[in-house]
């Protein structure tokens, strides 16, 4: 028997993570590239100096303070009323995700997604012991919304998994497919829409927040990591029927969520509209960014998020590493061929874009 006891199925696997490189320029894990203010800064830390005076005592567990600011927040990005009941939050979305997988999933149930998708949803489902499931996207990373139908009226999975906008491709979802396939799920199981960079998506495009009063199997996820430029922070949450946050309750652990974080999230809520001040420039730089690796003549994925994939290349790695050769780290991720770049500030897009062309000019 080999050592440690390890469970046989995750025997010889490599933890997730991206590279972690110390380079001039970091663009491969979506970071919002703009610190908070001092302002911000100087609310979280008194915020979380006060919360270190009860650190004897353990955290409210019901985080209500924190439950009753993101259901505001919520209420004010939609046009739907969120209500304190309807959130949930935990370290980051991943534990989210998780506490889902481990309330509707488990053994001898079923999870689903639509490759190419996000890394860490068959992660859950292993780690719960939950089998998973894989539908495939079209060529464009849009779901034909007819096949996938089928495919859950056919296999009736317990939990369906759908990032909107989809990461590694940035491809948002149409309402009609959320609704479509919470009503192919039924009451046997969950629609997850995670929107982990919902605040990126472009002008038009839609939450899954407007159908939540309208399907009581549809779970809505989003973070702090990305738009609130918190990803030190760990702060994710979702909205559902309350239903589903008694649910979770059974799994979560006591007191999952510390004093320091919740004084710390609740702090940054506060200066919601300066935290997100960024999103609109880094939407326009997203969309300059796309137009400007499309005038390259490469193939670039339409983008709701805060980053961009692009292609495609024979031997991508290579690109990848001469990038990174000039000081610049991206994502090696998706589709064979496809690389995927965050979007960062101007003078980090410069240095990408002139990387990019040494590179290419290299290669070719």
């Amino acid at each position: 028997m080999s050592w440690p006891p390890i469970r046989a199925e995750l025997a010889g696997i490599e933890p997730y993570g991206a590279p972690q490189l110390d380079v001039p320029v970091q663009l491969n894990v979506n970071e919002n590239p703009y610190q908070p203010s001092a302002e911000t800064i100087a609310d979280i830390a008194a915020s979380v100096g006060q919360a270190a005076r009860t650190l004897n005592r353990y955290p409210d567990r019901e985080f209500v303070t924190l439950r009753e600011g993101l259901a505001a927040y919520l209420s004010s990005d939609v046009e739907a009323q969120i209500t304190p009941e309807q959130v949930w939050a935990a370290n980051g979305s991943n534990e989210v995700m998780l506490q889902l997988l481990q309330a509707f999933g488990g053994p001898g149930r079923t999870a689903i997604s639509f490759a190419p998708t996000y890394s860490m949803y068959p992660e859950y489902a292993r780690d719960t012991n939950t089998e998973w499931l894989v539908g495939h996207r079209e060529q464009d990373f849009a779901i034909d919304l007819d096949k996938a139908r089928a495919l859950v009226e056919e296999t009736r999975p317990h939990v369906v998994l759908l990032p909107s906008p989809n990461n590694p491709t940035g491809t948002a979802l149409p309402l009609e497919a959320v609704a479509v396939l919470c009503e192919a799920v039924g009451d046997g199981g969950i629609v997850v829409v995670d929107e982990a960079y919902g605040e990126f998506r472009r002008t038009g495009v839609p939450s899954a927040l407007e159908l939540l009063s309208e399907h009581r199997n549809l779970v809505v996820t989003r973070t702090m990591s990305k738009a609130f430029a918190g990803a030190g922070l760990r702060l994710g949450y979702l909205a559902a029927d309350p239903a589903i946050c008694d649910a979770i309750r059974v799994v979560r652990l006591p007191y999952h969520l510390s004093a320091v974080t919740q004084a710390a999230a609740s702090a940054a809520l506060r200066h919601a509209p300066e935290l997100l001040g960024y999103v609109a420039s880094l939407r326009r730089e997203r969309d300059s960014l796309v137009t400007w690796l499309r005038g390259a003549g490469l193939e670039v994925a339409d983008s709701d998020a805060n980053f961009v994939l692009f292609g495609r290349y024979a031997d991508r790695h290579a690109v990848w590493q001469g990038l990174l050769d000039h000081g610049v780290l991206i994502r090696e991720t998706g589709p064979d061929g496809w690389l995927r770049v965050s979007v960062g500030t101007p003078e980090e897009m410069a240095a990408f874009k002139q990387a990019l062309t040494d590179v290419n000019g290299e290669r070719a």
